[in-house]
Order: structure tokens, then C-alpha cells, then sequence
């Protein structure tokens, strides 16, 4: 009895209502850090495009005025279309999950909304961050160039590597991602290979077993 019940609660986790259930309560995880991250980096960069005091007159190269504002807009308007998604789709997706209840699961719009919500969750973690350390470089250009140009050189040189490595990171992570969920979509089409053999075997069985029975009663 304990192994039929542990087969059936085996049974149970490979149901498409209950994948569609941890897709759930992936995507409102997602959902959650991206609407924060989003919040943060956005108010960030706000306050620093109100903050900065040029000089008057300025030695700036014009070029990177123009860039500060360019990534100052690029990282604001990124952040804040990742916070509208979040922010449309989270509540009916925790209206759903807040109930606990799988049966409930397909009244959820995760699946239909999958790819807004991995706009948001990639405009806020990669693309929102690489324009958040570009955004750091340029602004310790603009805000530092005027008192020592080497000052502002010194920011730009060390974050060279700090890029390097976030995006080597970024790659490795979606890489392995990537390949763990292979292996496990893999793992779920051998697992039904051999469901498939069992029941063919099974099959198999019980039609020898009534030829077996069929000639029995003919002999009879």
C-alpha cells in the first residue's frame, strides 16, 4: 500500500496541471523580483538625471552629455515597461496562486502571458543592469571630469572588467539554464518511453494469456 501510494504521488507531479502549476509559481517569482529590481534601478536613475550639477562653463565633451541622457532615458523607459508588465500581470497570477488550489491553475494567464512575462524578467535583470553600469561610467564621467579627467577615466577602466564579468556570468547562467532544462525535458521523454514499453508489454501479456485461454477452452 505505501508504494502505491508513493507511485500515485509520482504520478500526480507529472501531471500537466501540476507543471502548469509550477510554471505558476515560477513566473510569479519572476513577476515579484522584477517589479523591485525595476523600482530601484528606475528610482535610481532618476534621481541621478535631477541630481547632477554641471558646471558652467563645462569642459564635458558634448558627446557624453548626449549619452548621459540617452542612457539615462534608455534605462528609465526599459525599467518602467518591465514595472507595467509586472504590475498588469502579478495580481491575477497571485489571485490564483494565493488559493492553493491546481485545479484552479488554468484559470491563470501564465501560460498565455509567457512571453511578456520574459520580456520583463529579461529587460529588468540583463538588459536593465547593463544600462545601469553603463549609466554608472557616464555618470562618473559628467560628474567628475571637470575636477580631475583621471578621476573619470579611473571609473570607466574598472568598470571594463565589472562588464566582463556580469556578462560572462549572464552567459554561463542562461548556458546552464538552458541545459538543465534539457536534461530534464530529456529525463520526462525516457520516462515515457518506458511507460510506453510497460504498456506494450502489458499488452502483450494479456493477449497471450487469452490465446492461452482461448485454446484451453477449444481443447476442452
Amino acid at each position: 500500500m505505501a508504494n502505491e501510494g508513493a507511485m500515485n504521488a509520482d504520478d500526480a507531479l507529472h501531471t500537466p496541471a501540476y507543471l502548469s502549476w509550477r510554471k505558476l509559481q515560477l513566473s510569479r517569482a519572476k513577476l515579484k523580483a522584477s517589479s523591485k529590481t525595476s523600482a530601484l534601478l528606475s528610482g535610481f536613475a532618476m534621481v541621478a538625471m535631477v541630481e547632477v550639477q554641471l558646471n558652467t562653463p563645462t569642459t564635458i565633451p558634448a558627446g557624453m552629455l548626449v549619452a548621459f541622457t540617452v542612457c539615462t532615458t534608455l534605462l528609465v523607459a526599459v525599467h518602467m515597461l518591465a514595472l507595467m508588465i509586472s504590475t498588469c500581470i502579478l495580481p491575477n497570477i497571485e489571485a490564483i496562486g494565493n488559493l492553493h488550489s491546481i485545479s484552479l491553475v488554468h484559470e491563470s494567464p501564465h501560460e498565455r502571458l509567457h512571453w511578456y512575462i520574459e520580456i520583463a524578467w529579461a529587460f529588468s535583470t540583463l538588459l536593465g543592469l547593463i544600462l545601469f553600469l553603463v549609466e554608472i561610467a557616464i555618470l562618473c564621467w559628467v560628474k567628475f571630469y571637470d575636477l580631475s579627467p583621471t578621476a573619470a577615466w579611473s571609473a570607466c577602466v574598472l568598470l571594463i572588467p565589472v562588464m566582463i564579468i556580469f556578462l560572462a556570468f549572464a552567459i554561463h547562467f542562461y548556458m546552464s539554464l538552458a541545459t538543465h532544462k534539457y536534461e530534464v525535458v530529456n529525463c520526462g521523454i525516457k520516462e515515457l518511453e518506458f511507460l510506453k514499453e510497460q504498456i506494450e508489454l502489458g499488452d502483450q501479456d494479456s493477449r497471450m494469456n487469452n490465446m492461452t485461454l482461448f485454446d484451453q477452452a477449444r481443447v476442452v
